[in-house]
């Protein structure tokens, strides 16, 4: 036996490889700087700008039982997260490779297993001491920067109206221009204007604890104007920030778009850290990605003014949708109230006829077709039809249902159908030339939207609608960019339907490049619930490394620590003798092994960020810091420390820390953890199948040679 576990460790672990060559693809899709990919379809010669771990998996031809279980493991935690996939998949690949050099060591499998998991569920414990709970971050967030004065609450409320009517906007006013954006070159002249910019851009945002973007001549760190994509930096350094082929500066928004991510503001409340506190924590969950968080932003300060409760912090992720517009500058993204979605040119006609108009509207709940039956329907048994003629019987049919169909939603005066599902284009076609609008493939949280503000009830056949499931004060409208100007784009026109009363937003994503509408809209996704599982978690982990560094150090203390099983299960393991004296023996090894992923996974995350030129000034700088956090006693005090003052990894404390003074960057908790336990789960789960192959494969050698008598001895 003794052997045969030797030739386990020597033997090549296939599945533990190619976890490891799939996982290297992800690499540059850690930390705040992404690099984008393109995946191209060699059916279709079409491209797709990606820049998340699921998009990546999901677009590879994975034909190998380990790809598959990578796959699956992506998408469990898109599903119940959609964050945390790119560290999953590059703790993956560095776990997988850690693994393969123990078993190179000759560790046994069992110890590897054992430690590995015991080291990971102590470091779980070890770092919640670097949790803070969301009402403290709101409080450090207010207590970093100055609270709105009189002229900020004025242009704010001024502000408020400007998503609802853009022509009733700050700058459509006449008694009030447009800002100047002052070059900070040219500030050693004239420090009013750039004073001004700085108080109005802080108002402009709405949130009293976000640092201010434009700043004076005298400082001299970077600073960005949000939103506009304009980058001012010191006198003598300029900052190259985007693509050439994805240029989005032209002119600033503020000058030339009347505020293109037009946002909602809150009134005034007792207490701004309370009423400004969501828009904070979503910039420090964001990032970096300014186009997500500025329309975040938007639709939480919309959703606490709608609040019932003044200054309560609501965010109701159920009430926001997004609706994808290829071919208008990305300027052009804002946050609109109602619902928007795409129609065809037939389709707008209609609306077009009975614009302003109120409308009564059905809810579908299911697909509007004929063969459509709902879930756990069963038919009858022993029933056999007889057809003479099958194919004029079936159109027979057919025209019998659509008929029948819209007789009875001109019967009940319905003019707009919502549908859950998909909708038969006979019906569709019918419908248009009755002027019945039917809009198909709506989720179920925006029909549940449209039933509380019309009353109306879902229906599941159109032979179950009655009066009471028909609700009614509905309008639709074309939809309107912020200029003012109907938007028609040709194959796709899009429109609003609006309610009084109706919650919902809907976040419109603009670019004017196809293969990066996907790209756009996962982000925005991406910092949406970033900001949801933040609240529910109540609690949130510091950022820019603070959590895997605190890891590393905890992992030394292990290794000069007997190691003591966590749960009563895996007590029961380490009480077999064999397993607790290989446990023991090759404990420092695989803890080390452990330690080596997140090393890894800091290394390359500061070498993406360009805060190391290389992975070995990375690993010397997270040395010397841990070297430090030993010294210093306390390391989790010596990481609170160095995070505070944002010199924590030489990077500052994120993304934002050259351009906003006192902003910190913070990650999800649940989301962080479960991405580490998935990750650790996948490489043990291969590591074990593999060995299990390679025991079979040898037992069966053995059998062939030596005959099944010497088989069953051994």
């Amino acid at each position: 036996l003794p052997m045969a576990f030797r030739d386990v460790n020597a033997r090549r672990h296939i599945g533990l490889q190619q976890l490891s060559s799939l996982a290297l693809s992800g690499r540059t899709l850690l930390g705040p700087m992404k690099s984008c990919k393109f995946i191209v379809d060699e059916d279709t010669n079409q491209s797709t700008l990606i820049c998340s771990a699921f998009r990546l998996i999901e677009s590879l031809d994975l034909t190998s039982a380990a790809g598959q279980l990578l796959n699956e493991t992506i998408q469990a935690q898109t599903k119940e997260f959609r964050t945390g996939m790119s560290t999953l998949l590059f703790l993956v690949g560095a776990w997988s490779n850690a693994v393969l050099e123990c078993l190179q060591q000759n560790v046994p499998i069992s110890a590897i297993v054992s430690v590995m998991s015991e080291g990971l569920n102590s470091c779980c414990e070890k770092v919640q001491c670097l949790q803070i709970s969301i009402h403290d971050v709101n409080q450090e967030l207010c207590s970093s920067t100055a609270r709105p004065n009189a002229f900020q609450s004025k242009t704010c409320q001024a502000g408020c109206d400007s998503l609802l009517n853009p022509e009733t906007s700050l700058y459509a006013r006449k008694d009030v221009s447009a800002p100047e954006v002052v070059p900070v070159n040219s500030c050693s002249h004239q420090y009013d204007n750039c004073n001004f910019n700085k108080h109005l851009i802080s108002s402009l945002t709405g949130f009293g604890s976000i640092a201010s973007l434009v700043k004076p001549a005298g400082d001299k760190s970077a600073s960005v104007i949000s939103g506009s994509g304009v980058i001012t930096s010191s006198c003598n350094k300029n900052r190259l920030t985007h693509s050439r082929y994805f240029n989005t500066l032209g002119k600033s928004h503020f000058s030339s778009q009347q505020g293109s991510f037009q946002r909602y503001f809150s009134g005034q409340s007792a207490d701004p850290c309370e009423c400004y506190g969501l828009g904070h924590l979503a910039m420090t969950l964001g990032h970096g990605n300014q186009t997500s968080m500025k329309l975040l932003q938007s639709i939480v300060a919309y959703q606490q003014k709608t609040a019932e409760c003044s200054g309560s912090s609501q965010f109701n992720i159920a009430e926001i949708v997004t609706c994808c517009l290829l071919g208008l500058p990305e300027s052009y993204s804002c946050v609109s109230p109602g619902f928007v979605t795409l129609v065809s040119p037939e389709q707008a006609t209609v609306i077009k006829y009975f614009e302003d108009k109120p409308l009564r509207i059905l809810l579908m709940d299911g697909d509007l077709t004929e063969q459509y039956r709902h879930l756990g329907f069963n038919r009858p048994r022993n029933v056999r039809t007889i057809l003479e003629c099958p194919s004029l019987q079936e159109g027979r049919t057919g025209d019998l249902w659509l008929s029948s169909s819209l007789d009875i939603l001109t019967s009940f005066e319905v003019n707009l159908v919502l549908v859950k599902g998909n909708v038969c284009e006979n019906l569709m076609e019918r419908c248009i030339a009755n002027s019945i609008l039917v809009i198909g493939c709506v989720t179920r949280d925006v029909l549940c939207a449209f039933g509380e503000a019309t009353g109306a009830q879902p229906v599941t056949y159109l032979t179950q609608l009655n009066a009471s499931c028909v609700g009614s004060g509905a309008q639709a409208e074309l939809w309107k960019a912020h200029d003012g100007r109907a938007m028609d784009l040709g194959e796709l026109v899009p429109v609003g339907i609006k309610v009084q009363g109706l919650s919902l937003l809907t976040a419109v994503l603009t670019t004017t490049v196809a293969s990066k509408m996907q790209l756009i809209e996962d982000q925005f996704w991406t910092a949406a619930y970033r900001l949801h599982h933040a609240l529910n978690d109540g609690k949130v982990f510091l950022g820019g490394g603070a959590v895997e560094l605190l890891c590393l150090s905890h992992i030394q203390m292990l290794v000069e620590q007997p190691l003591q099983p966590a749960n009563k299960n895996a007590l029961k393991e380490f009480c077999n003798r064999w397993l607790a004296a290989s446990a023991t023996e090759y404990k420092s090894v695989v803890l080390q092994a452990l330690a080596s992923g997140w090393k890894r996974y800091l290394s390359a995350v500061m070498c993406n960020t360009a805060k190391a030129a290389s992975e070995l000034e990375a690993c010397t700088s997270i040395d010397h810091h841990l070297k430090k956090a030993a010294d210093y006693g306390s390391p989790s005090a010596y990481i609170l420390k160095e995070f505070r003052r944002g010199d924590l990894l030489r990077g500052g404390s994120g993304p934002f820390a050259d351009h906003e003074e006192g902003l910190k960057v913070y990650d999800n908790v649940t989301a962080k953890t479960e991405a580490w336990r998935r990750a650790l789960d996948l490489v043990l789960l291969v590591l074990q199948t593999d060995a299990e192959i390679i025991i079979g494969l040898e037992r069966n050698q053995l059998l062939n040679s030596h005959g099944s008598s010497e088989f069953m001895f051994l």
